[in-house]
């Protein structure tokens, strides 16, 4: 399902520094001992999985007491066709930075940053959390892990995306580590706790400061939206004579998960199960002061309580009043209710981008806000998930197309998940459509005039993920990707055929997304000599090994 996965924290480490230059030394190049057989990866269609075949060992062609075999970038991977190059990104590990505000285990991740180089890779994405780097205290900042994992990133000469996370980490699909909001924010919600979302029952989710307190000076004095200002504008003046060059984009959180969303499907304690319809956010006092003010506005005092008759979070459209084929949700009383829910999601958007735009203008990074995946029931009318997480889309009514032209009146690109996932592989009884919904996301962001990027949903290494994401980058129906950035990085990924799919991937979106082969060894046009790992053979032959 089309969430945002929170995977492994590991590294590749570095389990032996015997014949290892140190640190801040190392060349761009992994060095790893000769292992045979050699497997060549063929790509046979955008649409099928990568086969197979053994082939003969390497010749010695002068090569034949030679101990390593070198890894690094094809040399005509970037810049052979800029017009259609897909850039690819990597996501770091949540835990990037630790609780103490330092780099998290810095040898290892130079050694990664360093095999990342080597694919061809073009940066990577760290998450700028606001529960480590503001925890002291408000507007007391401590940026210096982020400062180290900058100028690692420039010495291997790769790019960097940094997500202005105020979003807490834990509870979702895949958070392997828990960073909370900030301390003194946490203090506050106690006292109040109306300054999160909550739902019909009463139950409070501190993923994410509920947006219907924006304007309100509920956070010692400041308001919601004059601290994630003040946030984006510390890291600014910190990290001013990297942005543009290291630093090339800037993804502005605008809710759980970083994404333009309210909490509808939380995953904690087991509220929410795929494929349930997830429930409305909308009842913490903020958000009920709004709605009963939008009620009384058009004289209509009783629609000013939310719907009544909208189910529980696992339940199906069809067994509810307001989303089965002919419910509520498609009545007055129903628009009415969904385009004050979704516009208050806009609004909140609106009014964070226009202050990231102010607050990055003139330094040339880019500036990008994520839209969620929400691909389950897609096939039904009422279209159930997405309208509980703040989407209107139905089968009448386009809820993309808002979202698109919000971000394009700011200059945003719109970064988009479940780039990798097909229809045919999802459970039928869900009645999801990943691929319809993406083709719709093209189409609205090419009519809006904005980017789109995207990133996989799930952790995914198999090569018929990889085509179908170089199948739906291309601008075919609606708008191509002008960027991708997979999820995750973790020890997983460096291993022998999901290092090798990588590699072809990223040289193929180097290409608009033409599938490329891989040869073991090509030295007619590039340095690239890869020796398929077999695994849990021979470990101790690598220098460099995965940990």
């Amino acid at each position: 399902m089309a969430l945002t996965l929170r995977s492994s924290t590991s590294f590749i480490n570095l389990k032996d520094t015997k014949g290892l230059k140190t640190p801040d030394n190392f060349s761009s190049t992994i060095f790893f001992a000769k292992i045979k057989p050699s497997f060549r990866l063929r790509a046979k269609s955008l649409m099928q999985e990568a086969q197979f075949s053994n082939e003969k060992t390497l010749k010695s062609e002068g090569r034949t007491n030679e101990k390593t075999e070198k890894l690094h970038a094809p040399s005509r991977a970037h810049n052979q066709n800029d017009s259609t190059r897909v850039p690819v990104f990597v996501m770091l590990p949540l835990d990037t930075v630790t609780h103490g505000g330092s780099l998290n285990k810095p040898r290892a991740m130079n050694a990664s940053l360093m095999a990342l180089k080597s694919a061809g890779v073009e940066g990577v994405m760290v998450d700028a959390w606001w529960g480590l780097v503001e925890k002291d205290g408000p507007l007391k900042y401590n940026w210096e892990g982020y400062a180290d994992l900058v100028q690692m990133v420039q010495r291997h000469g790769l790019k960097l995306q940094v997500v202005m996370s105020f979003h807490q980490c834990g509870g979702n699909v895949g958070d392997s580590c828990s960073i909370p909001l900030p301390p003194w924010v946490l203090e506050e919600i106690s006292k109040n706790p109306d300054l999160v979302y909550t739902d019909r029952s009463g139950r409070r989710n501190p993923e994410y400061i509920s947006l219907g307190c924006d304007s309100m000076p509920v956070l010692r004095g400041r308001t919601p939206l004059q601290v994630y200002s003040d946030y984006m504008r510390s890291f600014r003046n910190r990290f001013r004579a990297s942005l543009g060059s290291v630093i090339v984009e800037i993804q502005v959180g605008m809710g759980p998960c970083g994404e333009l969303r309210y909490p509808s499907y939380p995953e904690s304690n087991g509220t929410w199960r795929f494929p349930g319809i997830g429930e409305f956010q909308s009842y913490d006092k903020y958000m009920r002061a709004s709605l009963e003010a939008s009620a009384e506005a058009i004289e209509q005092k009783e629609w000013g309580s939310g719907p009544h008759d909208c189910g529980q979070y696992n339940q199906f459209p069809e067994d509810t009043g307001f989303f089965r084929r002919d419910g509520t949700w498609n009545s007055k009383y129903g628009e009415f209710f969904l385009e004050w829910y979704s516009g208050k999601l806009l609004q909140h958007g609106d009014r964070i981008l226009a202050s990231a735009k102010g607050i990055f203008k003139g330094t040339e990074a880019k500036l990008s806000g994520k839209v969620a995946g929400i691909h389950w029931h897609y096939r039904t009318r009422s279209h159930a998930p997405e309208l509980t997480a703040g989407y209107y889309n139905t089968r009448h009514h386009d809820g993309y197309i808002p979202i698109a032209r919000m971000l394009a009146k700011h200059g945003v690109v719109l970064n988009f998940t479940c780039m990798e996932m097909e229809d045919q592989q999802q459970p039928e009884h869900a009645n999801c459509s990943p691929e319809g919904l993406v083709r719709q996301v093209k189409m609205a962001t090419r009519t809006a005039g904005t980017e789109l990027a995207g990133e996989n949903a799930l952790e995914r290494y198999d090569a018929g993920a990889y085509a179908q994401v170089m199948a739906t980058s291309r601008s075919d129906s609606g708008n191509g990707l002008s960027a991708f950035t997979y999820l995750r990085m973790n020890k997983k990924l460096f291993e022998g055929d999901n290092w090798r799919h990588l590699v072809m991937f990223v040289e193929s979106m180097s290409e608009g997304g033409r599938i490329t082969i891989l040869p073991d060894c090509d030295s007619s046009w590039t340095n690239l000599y890869v020796g398929h790992i077999i695994k849990n053979k021979q470990k101790n032959a690598l220098e460099v090994t995965i940990v």
